[in-house]
This record gives C-alpha cells, sequence and structure tokens, in this order.
C-alpha cells in the first residue's frame, strides 16, 4: 500500500517472521488487515508490502516520513496489543531491521 507522491527522505523497517504452525489463522489475518487500514491512517505513513518466501519466511517492509513516526506507529496502542498477540500466538520467530536515510539507486528504463 502506497501514499502516493511521497519520494523523499525516509525511515525504513524491515520485518522478517515466520509463523507458528499451529497459529489461528483467521485471527492473524483479522489483526493484519487492522493493522494495515490503522497504518495506513497514521501521520508519517508512506508505504508498505508484504512478500512471503517458498520456505514460509515473511518479510514486511514499511517507510515512514521519519523515525519519529515509525516509532509512534510502533507505539501505537492498538498496534502494540497486536504485537503481544503475536508474540503470544502468531510468531515462531521474528527480527526487525530499521534506519533512517537509507542509500537509494534507482534505474528506470524510461528515464
Amino acid at each position: 500500500m502506497n501514499r502516493a507522491g511521497q519520494d523523499a527522505a525516509m525511515y525504513l523497517t524491515v520485518f522478517r517472521s515466520r509463523k507458528r504452525a499451529d497459529m489461528d489463522a483467521a485471527a492473524y489475518r483479522a489483526d493484519a488487515a487492522r493493522m494495515a487500514d490503522l497504518a495506513l491512517a497514521q501521520p508519517g505513513f508512506i508505504s508498505y508490502k508484504t512478500f512471503e518466501a517458498e520456505d514460509g519466511e515473511t518479510v514486511t517492509i514499511s517507510e515512514w516520513d521519519s523515525e519519529f513516526y515509525a516509532r509512534e506507529w510502533a507505539s501505537h496502542f492498538e498496534h502494540t496489543a497486536v504485537q503481544k498477540r503475536g508474540r503470544d500466538g502468531y510468531y515462531e520467530d521474528y527480527t526487525v531491521y530499521s534506519c533512517d536515510r537509507p542509500g537509494v539507486r534507482r534505474f528506470s528504463k524510461g528515464a
């Protein structure tokens, strides 16, 4: 998901995870959908995308205007409740990487 017209400095968060085999998939999907809707409404949100590898690992990349906004999102009361549900019942493991001012290189055949 993306807010159109965003192409400036950013704060980047990469969330790599593996889900538990016994997790409640319906509850996870409902929580994920709510978090997507909520993230889109957050100040400073630019975009996010989630990818799944053949081995089951997922990677979610989110972009924010600044570290401040990314941290505000991380501590949002609904988001922290879902984070706890994730640790308690959805995820086998996860790793979060984040940085400000990531190096960006672009290619466009049309340019």
